[in-house]
């Protein structure tokens, strides 16, 4: 008896297809370490669009394709892998529209999903703050109702793409009553209203797709209020899963392991077994992000794929570091993408948490006494 893992003939073309598209991409707008995240075009999301790319899981009721999961994990593994810039649909693609056409009214359904599939607009998720990043129920900024509007006060920080997006999906609080999970809500936010400041954060390898926003008085129409009030904690949480466990968080540095193995020594019997352990680690991670794309596993099942997948790509990096040796510091792109690799366990929740919810939600350990 024998295990196919081959994909299925219509998969294989979508594949092929994409990478097309990828290469292109690459050609016309250039390549990208973490293209996800760093790759930014309006053009190349257009060219997307045209594929049918965006939006290809969601329902054909609100302008998807309504394919399965797996073959968006097919298509965005072939872009990451070669470095294509898709940031800028990435977010909106992967939790907004989602979001949107999971809670969202008819009207919000009707004003902004058709921006988001022809890869027009631009959307950045405002969650983290300065003193709210894996704790996301401890977040203050408030969102005060008067009237038709609601008024916001508060800063966002770590916040993607938020310097290049027209909407902010902003997580905030509109009741300070009861346990702190309560009392959130999510908020459709132009970024071009008064009050809205934002300043883009210049990390230690100079990528600043990381921003910070400062909304003072932002008055927003109180019909921009997605699902019920003060009961969006739920909601994020979803969209939270999303986040964690696609194949983004497995091929962010693949260009940079592929340079690397044009260099590594392979008649060198530990260089080989290196790559096979790396190798292994792809496969094994891939597993784990289909499982997820094909509903296997519980709800909180992303958080293992997030946990063995950076850290996975944090092996990377130090492979290509030790296979390039000086080669690593030449230049911009390679000393980037080896630096930037500890932030893979950071970004979009920390291995530690990764592992609490593991423990608590999945094996259900008990919680450690305070």
């Amino acid at each position: 008896m024998s295990l196919d893992f081959a994909m299925r003939p219509e998969w294989e073309v979508l594949r092929v297809r994409a990478r097309a598209v990828a290469e292109q991409g690459v050609a016309d707008h250039g390549q990208w370490s973490d293209s996800w995240i760093n790759g930014h075009s309006k053009d190349f999301s257009k060219v997307l669009a045209a594929e049918g790319f965006i939006g290809m899981t969601w329902p054909t009721e609100v302008g998807g394709g309504g394919r399965p999961g797996i073959e968006r994990i097919i298509m965005a593994e072939e872009m990451i892998s070669a470095g294509a810039p898709i940031a800028a649909s990435w977010f909106a693609d992967r939790q907004m529209g989602p979001s949107l056409y999971t809670y969202g009214t008819a009207a919000q359904k009707a004003e902004f999903l058709p921006g988001i599939l022809s890869g027009e607009a631009s959307w950045c998720i405002g969650m983290s703050e300065p003193d709210a990043g894996s704790d996301l129920a401890s977040l203050k900024t408030f969102a005060d109702r008067q009237g038709d509007r609601y008024v916001v006060n508060g800063q966002k920080i770590w916040t993607s793409g938020a310097a290049t997006a027209d909407y902010c999906y902003v997580i905030c609080r509109t009741s300070s009553e009861g346990p702190p999970h309560r009392g959130l809500s999510e908020l459709i936010v132009p970024m071009d209203l008064d009050g809205i400041e934002v300043r883009p954060v210049r990390d230690m390898v100079g990528n600043s797709h990381f921003c910070e926003i400062f909304l003072t008085d932002v008055r927003v129409p109180a019909i921009s209020l997605v699902g019920t009030e003060g009961a969006a904690f739920k909601q994020t949480m979803v969209q939270l899963g999303y986040e964690r466990g696609g194949i983004d968080r497995l091929v962010s540095n693949r260009p940079l392991y592929d340079l690397a193995l044009e260099h590594a020594d392979r008649a060198d019997p530990c260089t080989r077994q290196e790559i096979a352990a790396i190798e292994t680690g792809y496969r094994l991670g891939r597993i784990m992000v289909y499982r997820g794309a094909l509903g296997e596993g519980s709800a909180d099942y992303s958080a293992g794929t997030k946990a063995f997948c950076t850290e996975h790509e944090q092996r990377v990096a130090q492979f290509a570091a030790r296979v390039l040796g000086p080669a690593a510091t030449v230049g911009e792109s390679v000393p980037n993408a080896v630096c930037y690799a500890p932030a893979y366990t950071i970004q979009g929740g920390t291995s530690d948490i990764m592992r609490n919810i593991i423990g608590e939600r999945i094996l259900g350990l008990p919680r450690e006494p305070r």
